[in-house]
């Protein structure tokens, strides 16, 4: 007789209505938003501002949920493709099968796409929303756990999970691996949030070391799973993928380290204002009365500058007339001496 272990759910379902509430779902969704919180709260601490990481999830989530569920089935496409399956469930994502690594590597895509946008560098985003994603992988992997889906081997342990006849599994006690590795995510968590504040990590190490604290858990939880997969030399695929990651997350540790040591300085640029139109319509009628007046002004002084030469041209004409008058005509001297002074003051000033 088992005296003590976890039980499963009756069903990965439940209906509000004629609104199914899905388990599975419902456990991505929570982990999502809390890993857009938290990351929020880190990247305004950098010296970010508050919305940016929402914006860019925008696009980092729906090509994340993509690549999760791409890498699940070209993984395992005897599930799917074989014969005797139906190729329409490939598309039935609210029965599981996210593949964390297709997850994380087109959701990188898609948060590139958004931080291009922005001006963001996509490393200080990394690494601002580094725990934040091993917290969502917490909260996701209780999704396993309504599917009654990715357990381990047989026992009899305290805390085995029973798992109930259905279809494709066969009933019985068994580790509860989906536990281990939401423990060992938020462990992850931790692990970089403190390592972040003790040794100021930046240029995208944190996230790397996010990467290689989780792919050092997944190698030995994988290990322990009996559902079915693809093997090579005698190992799951997904451990083969967990060492090889776990190798370039490390290099990239030591390489970023000695080429950019410390952390950005600024993570997010200032955005720019952009001119009220209100102000800018209310002045334009303004600055065209002004050069409307410039323009009278200057017409009026082109006038005034004819009027003066029209002037100056018919006293210097009158000036002239004088002086030809001189010789034969003793008593017009003075009659000349006024026509020129006449001429001389009408003539413009250059």
């Amino acid at each position: 007789m088992d005296l003590a272990y976890i039980p499963s759910p009756s069903t990965g379902v439940i209906n509000l209505g004629p609104v199914p509430l899905r388990g599975y779902a419902f456990c991505i969704i929570i982990g999502v938003f809390v890993a857009v919180w938290y990351g929020n709260r880190r990247w305004i601490a950098r010296g970010g501002t508050a919305g940016t990481v929402a914006d860019i999830a925008v696009w980092a989530v729906p090509f994340g949920l993509v690549g999760g569920r791409l890498y699940h089935v070209v993984t395992d496409y005897q599930l799917y493709f074989s014969e005797g399956r139906n190729w329409v469930d490939a598309f039935k994502i609210w029965e599981g099968g996210l593949g964390i690594w297709g997850a994380v590597a087109l959701g990188a895509v898609g948060a590139w796409i958004g931080c291009r946008r922005r001006g963001i560098p996509l490393p200080a985003y990394a690494d601002a929303i580094a725990p934040g994603i091993a917290l969502a992988q917490a909260i996701g992997r209780w999704g396993n756990w309504f599917n009654q889906e990715l357990y381990g081997r047989p026992t009899d342990l305290p805390w085995a999970l029973r798992i109930s006849e259905g279809v494709n599994r066969e009933g019985g006690l068994y580790h509860p691996t989906f536990l281990y590795e939401s423990l060992w995510c938020v462990g992850v968590a931790l692990l970089v949030v403190w390592a972040d504040r003790r040794f100021t990590l930046g240029h995208g190490r944190a996230f790397a070391l996010y990467v290689a604290a989780y792919c050092a858990g997944r190698g030995w939880i994988e290990y322990m799973r009996i559902d079915d997969a693809n093997h090579i030399l005698g190992l799951r695929l997904n451990v083969w993928t967990a060492m090889l990651v776990f190798l370039l997350a490390v290099a990239y540790i030591v390489v970023s380290a000695r080429k950019r040591p410390g952390r950005e300085a600024v993570v997010e640029p200032p955005r720019k204002a952009a001119p009220a139109g209100g102000e800018a319509a209310a002045e334009g009628p303004a600055a065209g009365n002004g050069a409307d007046g410039k323009g009278a002004e200057s017409v009026e002084g082109a006038d005034g500058a004819d009027g003066k030469a029209s002037e100056g041209a018919d006293g210097k004409a009158a000036g002239v007339k004088a002086v030809g008058g001189k010789g034969s005509e003793g008593p017009g001297t003075g009659a000349d001496a006024d026509g020129a002074d006449a001429g001389a003051e009408a003539s413009p000033k250059h």
